[in-house]
């Protein structure tokens, strides 16, 4: 029984220390963290479909679809029906946006 004890108690230390570990890193969702460098990496494709592109600009679906819409400038391609944009342009595009 104690060493149930003692073992439950030290899963909870540990599980203690590794939460408050990880809030150490938690970044704050105000956008005063955000990295254009880490939104596109280098595992990033060249081109992102459309039904895709709301994971590399870190919107959700609805967002990026609404985006695409109200400009209809953001740089893309159209090969056999389907909707790319090449990720170094949005890149750019999307640092330009604000300006």
């Amino acid at each position: 029984m104690v060493a149930e004890s003692l073992f439950l108690a030290l899963g909870f230390a540990a599980a203690a220390f590794f939460i408050g570990d990880g809030l150490k890193n938690f970044k704050s969702s105000n956008g005063n963290d955000f990295n254009f460098k880490e939104m596109f990496s280098e595992t990033t494709p060249e081109l992102i479909k459309e039904n895709q592109v709301h994971h590399y600009i870190g919107l959700s679906k609805q967002d990026a679809r609404s985006l695409i819409q109200e400009y209809p400038d953001i740089p893309h391609i159209t090969i056999n029906g389907q909707v790319y944009y090449p990720s170094a342009k949005l890149r750019e595009w999307i640092k330009n946006i604000g300006e």
